[in-house]
């Protein structure tokens, strides 16, 4: 398989998401700005997605046999991750949510983060451009990182 659509691939997994597939893409020693690039588009493209429908999606499912206990752990996680960032901004809600997502902390993506903007009922513009800012600098210190950490290896 083609590493680079590997590393679109991995950067659409939720947990994993931008910050994997940059790691990866280091490791395998791809250019960085290519696999930047590529994994940007990866970790985005769930997120309209996420926003319209992941809410209602688990809302539904939560009490469903099989699927109930990680629909509400998801929900459960969007939620504490929505009360974390409302606590910490009041009304900076913007920045704080692009923090959340651009500061590569497990937990802290681009899924928790939109599905955290969802539940806070914040617009969508606002939602997907601050997602999108904080996946950018993920994206640039996980490169740097990842640089970092196979020169060390080496």
């Amino acid at each position: 398989m083609n590493p680079y659509l590997k590393v679109f691939l991995i950067s659409m997994v939720p947990l994993i998401e931008l910050r994997g597939s940059m790691l990866y893409a280091t490791g395998v020693h791809l250019s960085l700005l290519p696999a930047y690039i590529v994994a940007i588009i990866g970790n985005m493209i769930p997120v309209p997605f996420i926003y319209l429908f992941a809410r209602k999606i688990l809302v539904w499912g939560k009490d469903k046999p099989v699927i109930g206990r990680f629909f509400t752990f998801c929900l459960e996680k969007g939620e504490k991750g929505g009360r974390k960032l409302q606590a910490s901004a009041g009304r900076g809600l913007f920045f704080a949510l692009f923090i959340f997502v651009g500061i590569p902390l497990p937990g802290t993506g681009a899924w928790t983060g939109t599905l955290a903007a969802s539940l806070l009922d914040m617009d969508f513009k606002s939602s997907v451009l601050a997602v999108m800012m904080g996946v950018l600098l993920a994206g640039i210190i996980m490169g740097l990182a990842g640089t970092g950490i196979f020169t060390l290896i080496r």
